[in-house]
């Protein structure tokens, strides 16, 4: 049997609920329960958004499902030079363009579309000249009329659907670095999964529409494409994903209302 290295890979922006959780143990029976196979990050990256009090709270409902790790915890925002880095590599080769657009110009534009990337000729250079000595930081995104020309048929392999192909006519225009932050979630977690040596990349089936950009990033920065696996959702009784902005129950609720481990487990359609 094939050992993997594993991770889960929570962002503390509020409690650690039942779906997170179901991922945890997923990946945690994926690796063997193996402490020393299963490392935790830590998804910090958004500081708008994230808390660092969510941290401890949710190690210790990680703790309390008897899932452990051997090696401390990785955090995206101590990382940020290792984003900035990859980013200049990819200015270097001119595959990334710089985009001054508003949030509402590019919902304005992308609601007409016309060409392939319509964003990328929005403004003339003037006007992009103007927007930056007017102290406006522009998000990066990848030069996809120019990637499209580059990269060859790609494909990733999924354990339960098989090996998937990409599509980068469906990729859009991805952002890979925002400009209040430096980097992006995709472009973090690619080179957070490489430098952590993760073979096994477990997580939920949301997730996977955007396996392909994370392929695709792969490709340009010349790293090794892990095995995927996508696990299924956990629904309320409603069939609607947990979520917290949802305000999904929390697993500290369950464990204050004096459930067990075993319940949990058995909550979660788990041996």
């Amino acid at each position: 049997m094939i050992s993997h290295i594993v991770r889960f890979a929570p962002s503390p922006t509020g409690d650690l609920h039942l779906g997170h959780l179901y991922s945890a143990l997923y990946g945690w029976q994926s690796c063997g329960q193996k402490p020393e196979q299963f490392l935790l990050r830590i998804d910090d990256l958004d500081h708008t958004r994230c808390r660092a009090e969510f941290v401890q709270r949710h190690i210790d409902d990680l703790n309390w499902m008897g899932i452990t790790w051997s090696k401390a915890p990785l955090y995206q925002s101590q990382r940020l030079h290792r984003y900035q880095a990859a980013l200049s590599f990819l200015q270097d080769r001119e595959l990334v363009y710089p985009c001054f657009l508003s949030r509402r110009e590019v919902n304005e534009i992308l609601s007409a579309p016309q060409e392939t990337d319509p964003l990328r000729h929005a403004l003339t250079e003037a006007e992009k000249q103007s927007r930056q000595e007017t102290g406006t930081e522009p998000a990066w995104r990848l030069d996809m009329a120019k990637i499209a020309k580059l990269a060859p048929s790609l494909s990733w392999f999924d354990s339960q659907k098989g090996e998937q192909r990409v599509d980068i006519t469906s990729l859009g225009a991805p952002i890979i670095a925002r400009r209040d932050i430096g980097a992006s979630y995709d472009l973090a977690v690619v080179l957070d999964d490489f430098d952590s040596g993760i073979s096994l990349v477990t997580r939920g089936a949301d997730l996977f529409s955007q396996t392909g950009l994370h392929r695709l990033l792969q490709h340009l920065l010349g790293l090794p494409t892990p095995l995927y696996d996508h696990h299924r959702l956990i629904c309320d009784e409603d069939g609607k994903r947990l979520a917290k902005r949802d305000d999904a129950r929390s697993v500290s609720y369950y464990r204050q209302a004096g459930y067990h481990r075993a319940d949990i487990m058995a909550l979660l359609g788990l041996s």
